[in-house]
C-alpha cells in the first residue's frame, strides 16, 4: 500500500514515509493508494476480537508487511493501549434499545485522541529507532520535530504520546484563552525537556494556518524533520477507524434483533478527522446508516450539507432552520463563535479535503486511473486556493449529492447543548455528557424522528466531562443532587489547575514568530 497527495504530484510514499512526513510539500493529505475491503469472512472472524486484535487486523490492510510484520504492528499496538483506564478501550454505554454512548474518553488524558496519539507516539519512536540502527557509527542520528496545533484535546493527547521520546521534539500551539483552564493544564504542566507549549494570541485556526505554513517552508522543514500530530497525519486517521468496528460488534451482542438493525454513527466533529474515519470503515464494508455530522454555531459542515457551498462565514440569506437550533450570535468580524464546545471552534475543517478528493474522484469521467487521479488532484489544489483566498468554494451538484448518500449534518446552538446536558443528567438511566458529546446527543435526537424504527444510533463521546467543568455546572448547577466534585472529577484531575506551568507566550499569530521558538528549543 502506497499513499499520494490529495492536491496531485506523482509521489508514492510509503506508510512510514507519510507518518513521519505528515503533510505533503504542496500542501495536501495523505490519502492511501485505494481503499481496501473487508476479508470474506471477518464479521464470523472477527466478532469476539478484543480492541487490539481489531486494531492489528483492520490496520494490516493499509501497511505492508516489508514495512510493519504483524509481530511487529501488535507488539506497537499492544504498548500503546496499555496506559487506558478501561479494558475495552472504548466501551460502549447502553442508554436504551436503541441508543448508546461509544466512550472514546478511557486514555490518559481523558480524550478521544488518545486512541490515536498514543499509538502515533510509538510509530514515530518505532521507524526514527530503524532508521537509526541502519546509520554508521558517528552518522548524526534521525530525528523528529513534531509541530502541532490544537483547539484543546489534540495538544495533551499529543503531548502525553509523546513526552520522552527518544529524538523526538513537540511543539504545540494554541489559541491563548480559547481552550478550557483543565486542557491548558493537561498541556502546559508538562515539563518534559523534549516538550515545549505555544499560546498563540488568536483562533485556533490561525494557529492551525501556522502549522501549514511551516511544514509548506521546504529549507525549515527540511532541517528541521518536521512531524505532524494534527489529524492531516494519515496514522491517526487509521487508528480511529478501528472504534467503529469494535462498537459495531459490541451493538449487535447488545440488542433484540442485530439481523434486521441498522447502526447510525453520530460524530461531534470540527476538523473531520473523528468522522471521516468512520467514513473509511464504511468505505471498507462496516454496514452502517448515513454518518451524521454534529457541529456547534462554528458550522461551515452543516452548511456545505445544506448549500453545496464550502465557506468560511455564512453569506446566506436565509435563517438557520428551527430543527439546526437558533443561530449563536456571531463575532462582529466573522469570525469563530467561542462555544460551550470548544474543540469544535474551527471556521476551516482540514480533514474535509480528504473527503471532497473521494467525492471528485468518483464524479469524474476522466480515464485510466491515472488521469482521474490527477484531474482530482488538480480539482482539490484549486479548491483549497479558493477557501484559503476567496474564503469559500461552490461545489458542483453531483459532488453534493455524493456527499449527501453517505452523510447527514445537523448544527447545534449552546442552548441546545445546555438543554441536553440536564436532559440525559435527569434522564434514567443518569448520564453526565460533556459539551460536545452533548452536540452529539442533540444531533442524534433530531434525526431519529426521521429514522425508521430498525435504526440504532451510537454517539461518539469524545471526552470526559470534567474537561469542560464551565459547561456542565452550567447546566446542572440547579439539578437536584448534583455535586461536581462527587459525580463528575476524576482523581486524576485534583490540584491539576496548582502545578507548575511552562509556556512561551507569542503576542500575534505569526509564522517567523514560532519559528524562532522552534529554532532556539531545538538548537538547546
Amino acid at each position: 500500500m502506497k499513499y499520494f497527495s490529495t492536491r496531485g504530484g506523482g509521489d508514492l510514499l510509503t506508510f512510514e514515509e507519510a507518518v513521519l512526513s505528515g503533510l505533503a510539500p504542496n500542501g495536501g493529505l495523505y490519502i492511501p493508494e485505494r481503499i481496501p475491503t473487508l476479508p470474506p469472512n471477518w464479521q464470523d472472524d472477527w466478532k469476539s476480537y478484543s480492541f487490539v486484535d481489531l486494531s492489528v487486523a483492520v490496520l494490516s490492510l493499509y501497511i505492508a508487511p516489508e514495512e510493519l510484520s504483524r509481530e511487529e504492528l501488535r507488539a506497537l499496538v499492544s504498548r500503546s493501549y496499555t496506559t487506558f483506564r478501561h479494558p475495552d478501550i472504548t466501551p460502549l454505554t447502553k442508554l436504551s434499545d436503541n441508543e448508546f454512548i461509544l466512550e472514546l474518553f478511557h486514555g490518559p488524558t481523558f480524550s478521544f485522541k488518545d486512541v490515536a496519539l498514543q499509538l502515533l507516539g510509538n510509530l514515530f519512536e518505532f521507524f526514527l529507532a530503524r532508521r537509526n540502527a541502519r546509520k554508521s557509527p558517528g552518522e548524526r542520528p534521525a530525528s523528529l520535530t513534531v509541530v502541532g496545533a490544537t483547539s484543546g484535546d489534540t495538544g495533551s493527547a499529543a503531548i502525553y504520546g509523546l513526552r520522552g521520546k527518544k529524538n523526538v521534539s513537540i511543539f504545540i500551539l494554541h489559541p491563548k484563552g480559547r481552550i478550557s483552564p483543565v486542557q491548558e493544564a493537561q498541556m502546559t504542566t508538562v515539563t518534559d525537556s523534549n516538550v515545549c507549549n505555544i499560546a498563540v494570541k488568536g483562533t485556533f485556526d490561525a494557529c492551525q494556518d501556522i502549522v501549514k505554513a511551516l511544514f509548506a517552508d521546504q529549507p525549515f522543514n527540511e532541517k528541521y524533520h518536521l512531524g505532524a500530530v494534527n489529524s492531516i497525519n494519515w496514522a491517526r486517521i487509521l487508528a480511529q477507524t478501528v472504534y467503529y468496528f469494535l462498537a459495531y460488534f459490541q451493538v449487535r451482542r447488545q440488542i433484540p434483533q442485530p439481523e434486521s438493525s441498522e447502526i447510525q454513527f453520530v460524530v461531534p466533529t470540527g476538523n473531520f478527522g473523528d468522522v471521516l474515519a468512520g467514513y473509511y470503515a464504511k468505505r471498507m464494508g462496516l454496514p452502517m446508516s448515513k454518518l451524521v455530522v454534529a457541529t456547534n454555531s462554528n458550522d461551515i459542515l452543516a452548511r456545505f450539507w445544506r448549500s453545496g457551498r464550502y465557506e468560511q462565514i455564512d453569506s446566506s440569506p436565509e435563517a438557520t432552520p428551527p430543527s439546526q437550533g437558533a443561530p449563536d450570535k456571531k463575532p462582529a468580524d466573522g469570525g469563530v463563535q467561542a462555544t460551550l464546545s470548544p474543540a469544535m471552534d474551527i471556521l476551516v475543517s482540514s480533514n474535509f479535503e480528504r473527503l471532497l478528493w473521494y467525492l471528485v474522484y468518483e464524479s469524474s469521467s476522466a480515464a485510466p486511473d491515472g488521469a482521474r487521479r490527477a484531474s482530482a488532484g488538480a480539482t482539490i489544489e484549486g479548491w483549497m486556493k479558493s477557501v484559503k483566498g476567496n474564503g469559500h468554494v461552490e461545489v458542483p451538484v453531483e459532488v453534493l449529492e455524493l456527499a449527501r448518500r453517505d452523510f447527514l449534518a445537523e448544527r447545534v446552538s449552546d442552548d441546545q447543548t445546555l438543554q441536553t446536558i440536564k436532559q440525559y443528567f435527569i434522564g434514567s438511566p443518569s448520564y453526565i455528557a460533556d459539551p460536545h458529546t452533548s452536540v452529539a446527543l442533540t444531533a442524534a435526537r433530531t434525526v431519529s424522528t426521521k429514522n425508521p424504527p430498525s435504526v440504532v444510533q451510537v454517539v461518539l463521546s469524545t471526552a470526559h466531562p470534567a474537561k469542560f467543568s464551565e459547561a456542565v455546572t452550567k447546566a446542572l448547577s440547579t439539578s437536584r443532587g448534583f455535586d461536581f466534585e462527587r459525580d463528575v472529577l476524576p482523581q486524576e484531575f485534583r490540584g491539576l489547575l496548582e502545578l507548575e506551568r511552562r509556556v512561551v507566550d507569542v503576542d500575534e499569530p505569526s509564522k517567523e514568530l514560532v519559528k524562532k521558538v522552534i529554532e532556539s528549543k531545538v538548537g538547546n
